[in-house]
């Protein structure tokens, strides 16, 4: 009818017509960073997938703290999904309309190794304490704050998680707030934090919308949230960010420290050259040599395996290598072999899996990693998803199931613990390996920087 108001779209009508969909972030390893790749990160990760889906471009922005977050969220032309590891609150609600949960966490404060450890709510008074502006923490200090008025703590826009773990890591302040996925990922960075208790019950992570009656995008973000928890994406995105964290052990992480800075630089031309012979990252042959030797060129096992990259007598010969106490024959012939194992593997297993395929079968041998693939199929699970393999490794040292396959016993354990490691290791290659902290690593010193505002961190993805 002429004169008829024209019904103005809904938020996923417009996205759906402009082909884009704008988020916004944080610029954290556990939100959204850019590496040598490209983007990455779980946040972002997840986005990109509910983006795929909607069959529309994603488009990222970030803020420089939470509360600028909120603010932007639904303005014109603006971000109209917030997806930034956020948790519902009495305040927050009145701001923004919050989705499906995807992720539990739970907060934690942290304190120094060597301090007095505070063990309950008391015990932060009289404390520095210092956490992200606009954060659910500060809202949980806010209230503490009611109960204990002596209470004091600061709140900054001028940080993120990493910059409040490295102040306490290095005495700068005395306590933080920080959620255990956060501090699961950057843990191992920071030997001297540790988590003093935890602070009130876990919490849901959740994407927020613009406040408002229109619930078209919120009803589709549900929708994908709860098809991503049903199919698995959120756990293989869950055991890919989070699912390799507590690997080291402080003791193993200060060990790691140690010899990143007086073993690796002897060896570290041998990997570069043997990983661009072989198209590979030479941060991942170096994260093998690592858990094989400890970067130690003269070791021999038990077994008769020696060398760097602990090759077999057979193994060596096969792949040229004519002295395997020799450090560069070792690398070269350790990168030749992981690459041809990686090459025998199905054509139907895709990174980032057939990298961690490629590895357990470096270390238990290809017939018994097909033997675990055989079980996860009659498991009715995927037999090209390492998340689902690795559940049946560890069967194959149990007598009623490796007498059901081919190549019958095997360790299986190993491979599991053998793959995590090396994930564990290249995650923190890559971080110090960064042009700007090269320098810092030589002189000893393994923090990692906070996030450049102007320019996002790199950090390769646990590929």
């Amino acid at each position: 009818m002429l004169g008829a108001c024209v019904e103005k779209p809904s938020t996923l009508e417009r996205v759906k017509e402009d082909g884009v969909l704008r988020v916004i972030t944080r610029n954290s390893p556990a939100t959204y960073f850019q590496d040598r790749n490209g983007e990455t990160g779980f946040e972002y990760e997840l986005v990109k997938r509910f983006a795929d889906d909607l069959g529309v471009k994603l488009e990222i922005e970030t803020a420089d703290n939470i509360d600028e977050m909120f603010n932007q969220l639904g303005k014109p032309s603006g971000p109209v999904l917030a997806a930034a590891g956020l948790v519902s609150s009495e305040k927050r609600v009145t701001q923004a309309k919050f989705s499906h949960p995807y992720l539990e966490v739970t907060p934690q404060v942290i304190y120094r190794n060597g301090r007095s450890r505070p063990t309950q709510a008391k015990g932060l008074l009289g404390k520095k304490i210092m956490v992200l502006k606009g954060s659910s923490h500060a809202e949980q200090l806010a209230t503490l704050k009611r109960q204990f008025p002596t209470l004091e703590y600061e709140e900054s826009d001028a940080v993120e998680v990493v910059d409040l773990l490295r102040m306490v890591d290095e005495g700068q302040i005395d306590l933080t707030l920080v959620d255990s996925n956060e501090l699961a990922m950057n843990q191992v960075y920071f030997p001297n934090v540790r988590v003093a208790f935890d602070l009130g019950d876990t919490r849901d992570q959740r994407w927020a919308v613009a406040a408002g009656e229109d619930n078209s995008l919120l009803n589709e973000v549900n929708e994908f949230l709860d098809k991503a928890q049903k199919n698995g994406t959120l756990q293989r995105l869950k055991d890919r960010y989070y699912g390799h964290v507590d690997v080291l052990g402080y003791v193993g992480a200060y060990t790691f420290a140690q010899h990143l800075q007086q073993r690796l630089p002897k060896y570290e031309k041998h990997f570069k050259v043997s990983a661009k012979v072989e198209e590979v990252d030479w941060r991942l042959l170096a994260a093998i040599g690592y858990q094989e030797s400890m970067w130690q060129p003269e070791v021999t096992s038990k077994t008769g395996v020696r060398g760097l990259m602990m090759l077999t007598q057979r193994t060596a010969q096969a792949m040229g290598v004519s002295n395997r106490l020799d450090p560069k024959q070792s690398i070269t012939g350790g990168a030749k072999y992981f690459m041809l194992v990686k090459a025998q593997l199905d054509d139907s297993i895709k990174e980032p899996d057939r990298t961690w395929f490629a590895l357990a079968a470096y270390n238990v041998g290809s017939g018994h990693l097909e033997d675990a693939r055989t079980l996860a199929k009659r498991e009715k699970l995927n037999p090209n998803k390492w998340l689902d393999v690795k559940k049946m490794l560890p069967r194959l040292s149990q007598k009623q199931w490796f007498s059901k396959t081919k190549y019958g016993y095997a360790r299986g354990g190993e491979p599991v613990h053998f793959v995590a490691n090396i994930r564990r290791y290249y995650d923190i290659l890559t971080w110090v390996t960064q042009p700007q902290l090269e320098g810092q690593v030589a002189e000893g010193n393994l923090h990692v920087p906070g996030v450049n505002k102007d320019k996002p961190a790199e950090q390769s993805p646990p590929m």
